[in-house]
């Protein structure tokens, strides 16, 4: 193993989406707008459920740590994209790197694992609704949260500390915005196939395992729906995974997009712009997703501001007549 004092790299160049300077300031509104309705809107969503007794139920509950981990999926990322262009600096240093790859990789295993966990909800729900309150109990969530957290925190270090190992000394330039893991492998003078293996171990298995669980899920689930009779029946149960396999149509959808245009063209800017679709655009409109083809959230939603309003209201009039 190579020793950590043999690295001379102090610094990585992130060399963005575009070279041309007209485009910078462009990208900078247009990213900065996306940054702020991701955030917003999934803070909505997360506080009309806290707020909202009706909705503290094992779906809603997954949905908010959805949400939570959708922002900081976007946090890990963009900001720096952000900074970068508006300080005209590509520079993020080697610490700064490592830290950049393991919280996004935490957060994209999470959001990943949490799809998983909430087509299995959905499946509860629909196959076995006599039985759903006693399976999907506070304490089974709690456990299941649990391990969708310690599977990220555990595969993220992993292929975190790996790159501790490697040593990098000349060829800096990481073609993208931020310190995508394979790329910056690619950099590493030092052997990287232990590196690799991990990544396509740990790719497979993130990839497989859970799309495997979900398709299942769905099988199950629109078998159990065509055995209902009524229409307004079969309404109802399609209603209620419609949200959820939206999104998840979106997550893998960009994600394979991304996978196949990185395998066309590898160290070009067509796989760093394709990434942008799931790390920009997937958190951002999830929120729409759910809150506008959910009947209780658009409620949830239209409660919270009419209460936020009635505060402002009240605020405003004590101010005019002190």
């Amino acid at each position: 193993m190579e020793e950590r004092n043999q690295t001379c790299v102090t610094q990585f160049i992130l060399l963005g989406l575009s070279d041309e300077g007209g485009l910078q300031s462009l990208l900078f509104w247009v990213f900065l707008s996306m940054y702020l309705v991701t955030v917003t809107g999934n803070l909505l969503m997360i506080l009309a459920i806290i707020t909202d007794s009706r909705l503290h139920t094992p779906m809603y509950f997954f949905l908010s740590n959805l949400c939570f981990s959708d922002i900081c999926f976007t946090s890990t990322t963009v900001p720096k994209m952000l900074l970068n262009i508006q300080t005209q600096s590509k520079v993020i240093t080697y610490e700064g790197c490592l830290s950049q790859m393991y919280f996004f990789m935490l957060f994209g295993v999470l959001d990943n694992i949490l799809l998983t966990v909430m087509a299995y909800d959905r499946f509860v729900a629909i196959c076995q609704p006599l039985h759903y309150m006693v399976i999907m109990n506070p304490k089974f969530c709690g456990i299941l949260l649990l391990v969708c957290w310690l599977l990220g925190v555990f595969y993220s270090l992993l292929l975190d500390l790996l790159i501790l190992r490697l040593s990098f000394c000349t060829n800096l330039e990481i073609l993208h915005f931020f310190c995508e893991l394979k790329q910056v492998i690619q950099l590493a003078y030092s052997d990287t196939f232990l590196n690799d293996l991990a990544v396509y171990l740990v790719s497979g298995l993130l990839g497989v395992v859970p799309l495997t669980g979900i398709l299942f899920s769905y099988s199950r689930i629109v078998t159990s729906i065509l055995r209902i009779s009524s229409v307004r029946g079969k309404y109802k149960a399609f209603s209620t995974c419609g949200s959820h396999l939206s999104v998840v149509s979106l997550f893998y959808g960009t994600c394979l997009g991304v996978y196949l245009s990185s395998a066309a063209a590898q160290n070009s800017r067509a796989s760093a712009i394709a990434s942008v679709m799931y790390t920009v655009v997937t958190p951002m409109l999830n929120p729409f997703i759910y809150g506008l083809r959910n009947r209780d959230i658009k409620q949830a939603l239209g409660k919270l501001f009419s209460r936020e309003t009635l505060s402002a209201c009240r605020i405003l009039c004590f101010k005019i007549k002190t």
